[in-house]
């Protein structure tokens, strides 16, 4: 099952529990824009290399389409149409202006050179501008990419179009527009989901054991966050290690020896990848990796409560049985919202020219989560649907209503 398959088919699920037509939800079955291209980049050798890059908008319905650029060597067609499709019901769950995009280039970003990465950037955004635009396709920073790399794209863009326009791209550094925050926004939106949840199932924090599986950017972040609310950490893992401590870990310690080392290897008592997962643990917070729970590994899992920070880190088929295990799973399209929100507050600060401070954007991402958290639980309870179909149910609420007033 490809990935665009795995999508549509929890359309159909969420479609069936809210009582839709066929014909209701047709205008979801494919993207609206599709743009596949190959440019040239002359690399430092002076060799021309061909890239192939995507750029999907799966929906505007709600506003321009929104969501990020991947660099990675896995990248496809089926892969970028489904992350657009997440992304348009995201955007809806959130109730967010913003439609669904995805793009991608076919590369392994750690074979190039930083000059590199530059020309296929700038490559890039000249192959794709015309199908890009602030009111039209917004792009932000997703796996193997980063604020660099975006300041790259609007420069490219705004030398082509001759026009000052931060709104094209967001996750861009502050110095040219970007928003205080977004750097955690992930982590802290998802941060702000499970302490919603954790109240209605009556975790207290000094009680609740969390193990994360991913300790980049938002494994990171959500450790920081989660240990500073006075959750205890017993595990933590990254590609090359994973660790834990049935007493907790110090986390403080734990990201400097990361970024002194550049691994969690020889920070605590080191055990098995797959054995972290099934952890006896209140709360388990896949950080990473698409798939890491799959049909081979799901009946290890004994965590209560799983935090999905990472994009479709359950496959369909051991979603089904963490559903009939009653697992609670909040999921991607919910948990880690908060970096697409935060995008959200970028856009709108770049379209007015006027930037809020950091306080300002986290009490907006703090009433955003926990708003949409709470319209999410609401249907579970009305439909005693799982958190993901709930979810999906609430986005095609606001989806069909939108089409319908727009008779499309």
């Amino acid at each position: 099952m490809n990935a665009f398959t795995h999508a549509q088919n929890q359309l159909k699920k969420a479609q069936e529990a809210a009582q839709y037509t066929d014909n209701d939800i047709q205008f979801l079955a494919h993207p609206k824009r599709a743009v596949h291209v190959s440019f040239p980049v002359t690399l430092d050798s002076g060799e021309i290399k061909y890239f192939q890059g995507f750029r999907m908008l799966y929906n505007d319905l709600l506003g321009p389409g929104k969501g990020g650029i991947r660099f990675h060597h896995h990248v496809d067609e089926h892969e970028v149409k489904a992350l657009s499709f997440w992304m348009t019901i995201k955007n809806a769950v959130l109730n967010l202006p913003l439609g669904g995009g995805k793009g991608g280039v076919i590369i392994n970003p750690k074979e190039y050179s930083q000059n590199e990465l530059e020309r296929v950037a700038r490559g890039y955004i000249r192959a794709l501008h015309q199908s890009l635009g602030p009111q039209i396709d917004v792009p932000a920073p997703d796996v193997y990419t980063n604020p660099q790399v975006m300041a790259w794209m609007l420069d490219e863009y705004e030398v082509i179009t001759g026009q000052h326009a931060p709104g094209l791209i967001t996750g861009k550094p502050l110095e040219v527009g970007g928003s205080q925050a977004r750097s955690y926004a992930t982590a802290q939106g998802g941060a702000y989901v499970f302490r919603e949840a954790a109240k209605l199932h009556s975790y207290t924090p000094s009680s609740t054991t969390v193990a994360i599986q991913g300790f980049g950017n938002a494994g990171m972040h959500m450790a920081k966050i989660l240990s500073e609310w006075g959750y205890k950490i017993v595990a933590l893992s990254d590609s090359r290690s994973a660790i834990y401590n049935e007493n907790g870990l110090n986390i403080t310690k734990a990201i400097l020896h990361k970024q002194e080392k550049g691994s969690l290897e020889g920070f605590d008592k080191e055990i098995a990848h797959d054995d972290l997962l099934g952890l006896a643990v209140d709360v388990l917070v896949p950080a990473a990796l698409e798939g890491v729970i799959h049909k081979d590994n799901v009946d290890t899992i004994q965590a209560k409560m799983i935090v999905e920070l990472a994009n479709g880190p359950i496959t369909p088929e051991a979603d089904a049985v963490l559903e009939q295990k009653t697992t609670v799973v909040l999921p991607d399209v919910l948990a880690n919202a908060g970096g697409v929100t935060v995008s959200y507050f970028e856009w709108v600060q770049n379209n007015q020219g006027y930037y809020w401070t950091e306080d300002e954007v986290l009490t907006a991402l703090e009433k955003k989560m926990v708003t949409a958290f709470h319209e999410v639980h609401e249907k579970v309870s009305e439909s005693n649907q799982s958190y993901r179909t709930a979810s999906f149910m609430l986005a095609l609420d606001r989806l069909v209503k939108a089409r319908e007033l727009r008779s499309r």
